[in-house]
């Protein structure tokens, strides 16, 4: 992790004539556009490096010390600044544009601003997203100095943001003198787009219009030299895991998270086929592999998997699992009936073949295409798979006016998904009746972008609403289905606003049984329950005639058919809308029912004897 600071006794004269260029760009093969004197300013060089590196929407709340440079961010043709209703949620959105675009930005002011998007940066930092945090920071001539600044907490230390920042970001650049301003503005996004991580870019508030020769011609494009595999021991590793699993009788592989910061989804498919053998996804996986693929058996969770899709991975002889991330929600409660030595785990630079060996400088990409091409094919887990197997049963069938039920709702949903839908759940009981539906072709890709996203590792409640916000502005291609908790909504319910200004057309189920049902079901307590709100009346007087928003609320299942037909008919094609559905408190899934025990069980352990 590395800090890049200027000069803290503040701005120098740059001698005359100077250029900067970083090192790792190629030449230009055309005449270099120059910018006019007051055009060359680091505001519009940043701004014009967020568009180079497939920036077109920018997540911002004005603050006195950003103001500034939200103008020259606003002068960039090919950006659009989004005011959000908070730093939380303006996180939130660049996270969800970073899942959609591959990469996403969001612009706050010092410290009452970068304290308050922290919590995002950190779920996008748990989710390797490539985010690049702007901060408008004091003015250049106080760094230094004795003096004490509002937004601060009154002492005459400007670092506490920075050091907040550093634990969340693989890259934090603080930009108080121009001299170095495009050197550290230049390796904070290069480096964000290289770890796949948040950035932070602190920029003095009187910087960004001075005119300096180190901007006078438009940045050069970003040469990002990939990442190359250690030949040898690409060689050494396939070489490894081909003994290990031809000898193995029943193996088969598993897609785990990372295979997005990989960008492994498409070898992982070519092994896939090459194989024969039979596949699951780690629920955090889930849209990185096309559900579509022969011998796809669903989610592997544990004892919360997919009907039989546990029984066949803990019974391999052989289990590949591809970017896996093991921690105590992914396991239900450390509760995997898996052996070490029967695993081969392949990280996005790593692979370990059982309790060895292990090759390090592998990237996953490389090994995946390279084993698909030595594997014996071996079919006979799919094959014990299909003689267990039982189809599905679907849920009874309602009475008329009978309380709506939550399987039949998600039974509903279901029937709405097609290859332009993608898929949003919240932290709660729509991770687990989310992870059961069947992603239809385009829903699920097996290219950077993804179209079923949820927040596995950080499990922020909450991210949702802003993480909708970003991620359909990025896809607009798509239009996307959220499924939110009422308590989760609660926390960030106010950029609704924002969706109507951006004329976003995603379509919302808000949940709505009366409290943090997830958390009932770990550890019950009267703090799990929450004041009810008029959910539609609140999206209503959020929309105050301005927009295009329709909401309903229903209560039994022949209110959410006609409700789901007005949503998606042609009507309402362009239009956001919101469904409120009253479901009772205890309506849940199985599958959380049986997590939340084992996840209460492996919170609650006593302390080891001392």
């Amino acid at each position: 992790m590395d800090t890049g600071i200027g000069d803290v006794d503040g701005p120098k004269a740059a001698p005359r004539g100077a250029l900067a260029c970083p090192a790792t760009f190629p030449a230009s093969s055309s005449p270099a556009s120059f910018a006019t004197s007051a055009e060359a300013t680091m505001g519009r060089h940043l701004a014009r490096r967020l568009v180079q590196v497939g920036v077109s929407d920018v997540f911002a709340v004005p603050g006195d010390f950003n103001l500034t440079l939200l103008d020259h961010l606003i002068a960039e043709p090919g950006l659009r600044l989004i005011g959000c209703c908070n730093e939380l949620n303006a996180g939130y959105a660049a996270d969800g544009y970073a899942r959609a675009k591959g990469v996403g930005a969001c612009a706050v002011t010092f410290t009452v601003g970068g304290l308050s998007v922290l919590n995002a940066i950190a779920g996008a930092y748990s989710e390797n997203l490539p985010l690049i945090c702007i901060v408008g920071g004091p003015n250049s001539n106080d760094y230094g100095t004795n003096r004490i600044l509002h937004h601060t907490i009154g002492l005459p230390d400007f670092s506490q943001e920075l050091r907040a920042f550093q634990t969340v970001t693989c890259y934090q650049a603080v930009v108080n003198n121009l001299d170095d301003a495009h050197e550290q503005i230049d390796k904070a996004i290069s480096t964000a787009l290289k770890e796949s991580k948040p950035v932070y870019i602190s920029v003095s508030c009187n910087l960004p219009g001075v005119s300096h020769p180190t901007f006078s011609r438009d940045p050069v494009p970003y040469f990002l030299s990939p990442r190359m595999s250690n030949q040898m021991g690409l060689e050494a590793a396939v070489e490894a895991t081909v003994q290990f699993l031809d000898k193995s009788v029943k193996p088969v592989m598993v897609a785990g998270p990372k295979l997005r910061v990989a960008k492994a989804g498409a070898a992982f498919a070519e092994l896939a086929d090459a194989s024969g053998y039979a596949l699951a996804t780690m629920p955090s996986a889930k849209g990185m592999v096309a559900e579509t693929l022969p011998r796809f058996l669903g989610t592997y969770w544990g004892a919360v998997s997919t009907a039989f899709c546990a029984e066949i991975v803990e019974s391999a002889d052989a289990y590949l699992f591809a970017g896996p991330i093991f921690n105590d929600y992914s396991s239900v409660g450390y509760s995997f009936l898996l052996k070490k030595e029967k695993a081969v785990i392949v990280q996005p630079d790593r692979v370990t073949v059982g309790n060895g060996p292990a090759f390090g400088c592998i990237m996953m990409k490389d090994f995946l295409s390279a084993l698909a091409k030595r594997v014996t094919k071996n079919t006979t887990a799919y094959e014990n798979y299909k003689r267990i197997f039982v189809p599905d049963g679907e849920p009874p069938e309602s009475e008329p006016g009978e309380p709506l039920r939550v399987n039949v709702l998600f039974k509903h949903v279901q029937k709405i998904l097609t290859g332009d839908s993608a898929v949003i759940a919240e932290t709660g009981d729509s991770w687990f009746n989310c992870q059961k539906l069947k992603l239809p072709d385009g829903c699920g890709l097996v290219v950077r972008t993804c179209r079923y996203e949820f927040q596995m590792q950080y499990g922020s409640i909450g991210w949702s609403v802003g993480a909708l916000l970003g991620y359909a502005q990025g896809a607009k291609d798509k239009r996307v289905i959220a499924c939110i908790g009422d308590g989760s909504f609660q926390v960030t319910a106010q950029d609704v606003s924002t969706m109507l200004r951006c004329e976003q057309n995603s379509i919302i189920f808000l949940i709505n049984n009366g409290g943090y049902t997830i958390e009932v079901e770990i550890h019950d307590g009267p703090y799990n329950v929450i004041k009810n709100w008029n959910y539609t009346g609140l999206v209503d007087a959020i929309h105050n005639g301005e927009g295009k928003c329709w909401t309903a609320k229903v209560t039994c299942e022949e209110e959410l058919t006609a409700a789901i037909e007005t949503a998606t008919g042609e009507e309402k094609q362009d239009c956001l809308c919101f469904i409120e559905v009253i479901a009772h408190k205890d309506d849940t899934s199985k599958e959380l029912l049986e997590w939340g025990s084992r996840v209460s069980a492996a919170n609650s352990r006593p302390p080891n004897p001392q």
